[in-house]
């Protein structure tokens, strides 16, 4: 077992991280539907006010992606998340926790995220939000914490990418010019 961790490390911190934020996901999802005010199938019962006038908790069922767009487009609901949790799968086989730490968690969210939401679909029909958040009158659409998994990772991934990548690959340059220069 030691071997097998030691040699798939990058990976068991990976999935430890994706089990642990889908299971995060999933719970407050489960306690959103079993305690929290509803606003659902006509039932609209006043928020639970965290704090008062910007932060409040009520379940709402979104049957569509991004601010209840897109309900019954089968692509976009179904095929979309298949193909970015492809592709994300694929960025997951890069990840090393100890050379590119954004890179790896930022991959590890997004896949989380997208589980998260894909699952609620797939079993429920519908993805449960339940964090709205009001600026003066206007009503930030409700999302969950696979919502906040998914924006986060995509927005540490772009970090990495445009800030990161670039000195890591100077870096690795340099290692093996001095590595060539050291064979000469």
């Amino acid at each position: 077992m030691k071997e097998f961790i030691k040699k798939y490390k990058n990976y068991v911190i990976g999935i430890l991280i994706i089990i642990g934020s889908l299971l995060l996901d999933i719970f407050t999802k489960l306690l959103s539907n079993a305690f929290l005010p509803k606003q659902v199938s006509g039932i609209n019962e006043e928020p639970l006010a965290v704090i008062p006038g910007f932060f409040y908790l009520v379940e709402h069922h979104n049957f569509g992606v991004a601010w209840s767009r897109f309900e019954n487009n089968f692509f976009v609901l179904y095929l979309i998340p298949l193909i970015a949790l492809a592709i994300f799968i694929y960025l997951f086989t890069k990840v090393d926790f100890k050379k590119k730490l954004i890179y790896s968690i930022s991959v590890s969210m997004m896949i989380s995220g997208t589980l998260g939401n894909y699952i609620d679909r797939i079993f429920r029909g519908y993805v449960v939000d339940f964090l709205s958040f009001h600026f003066g009158s206007y009503i930030y659409p409700t999302f969950n914490i696979a919502d906040s998994l998914l924006v986060a990772g995509v927005i540490l991934f772009c970090f990495d990418l445009l800030f990161l990548e670039h000195k890591r690959t100077e870096k690795n340059s340099e290692v093996a010019s001095n590595e060539e220069d050291l064979n000469s």
